[in-house]
């Protein structure tokens, strides 16, 4: 591999996944380009998204325009952004803006998967994959995103589980495709899929925010068995039918 490739020329291919050592992932207070040139388009794009569903939040995320792969691990340069123009940009990526987003995936003491399905006013309706959000303003500790704070920040909002009841099941990993990378790690709760589903049933009833409509145990990498966000699939392939690599777990910054 070598020392420092630029995303994506000298990356792994995508859908492959790999091991990350560490994250550095900096947020700048520069406005990130592609934010410069479309935030009118941005904006006119983000009537036509409120208008068909009314329920979406112009919140503040962070966006990458820089992003690169060594040894030492993953290199970024993040801005905040509103969410409007992430809205836009993923209708059209383009070069030199990466969206990076964490993944904890929850396994019940059985051996199942726990994921989530998102509510019809979402931006991502209908969809399967494990609890996540954009890293944003909450994520950020001294000028850095905190990865593991957001994965157990989001988990937590959305399905009541912690992160920190659970023992991590492997190191950091991470894949990328069309210039959307997540990061990646397992987490085993002493806990059965039943009795997962129906923490997150109870939860359900209390949270204010209402993203997920559901809760599924996934128990094999049958890419027909829910409507997944296709980045799930590489991962299920991993975990049912691959196999997770004996490691030490490694936490990035």
């Amino acid at each position: 591999m070598p020392a420092c490739a630029d995303y994506p020329l000298g990356w792994p291919p995508e859908d492959a996944i790999f091991p990350v050592a560490d994250a550095e992932l900096v947020v700048v207070a520069d406005e990130h380009p592609f934010h410069a040139a479309e935030k009118d388009a941005a904006a006119r794009n983000w009537q036509e998204e409120v208008a068909a569903n009314p329920a979406l939040y112009d919140g503040s995320m962070v966006f990458f325009s820089r992003m690169a792969l060594g040894e030492e691990g993953l290199r970024g340069q993040g801005h905040m952004v509103p969410f409007s123009t992430f809205m836009w940009w993923r209708k059209r990526p383009q070069p030199g803006s990466v969206h990076l987003f964490a993944w904890a995936i929850p396994v019940s003491r059985d051996g199942a998967v726990i994921a989530i399905r998102m509510g019809g006013h979402t931006a991502n309706p209908g969809q399967v994959y494990c609890a996540a959000g954009s890293l944003d303003g909450n994520d950020i500790v001294d000028g850095r995103c905190d990865i593991a704070g957001n994965m157990r920040r989001e988990v937590l909002e959305e399905t009541g589980l912690d992160l920190a009841a659970a023992e991590p099941m492997s190191g950091y990993h991470a894949l990328h495709r069309n210039r959307r990378i997540t990061i990646f790690r397992f987490f085993r709760f002493d806990l059965s899929a039943e009795e997962m589903l129906e923490r997150i049933a109870a939860h359900m009833l209390v949270d204010e925010e209402k993203e997920i409509d559901g809760a599924v145990a996934i128990r094999s990498a049958d890419p027909g068995a829910h409507a997944y966000n296709g980045m799930m699939l590489p991962i299920l392939r991993l975990f049912f039918d691959e196999g997770l690599p004996d490691e030490k777990p490694v936490a990035p910054s």
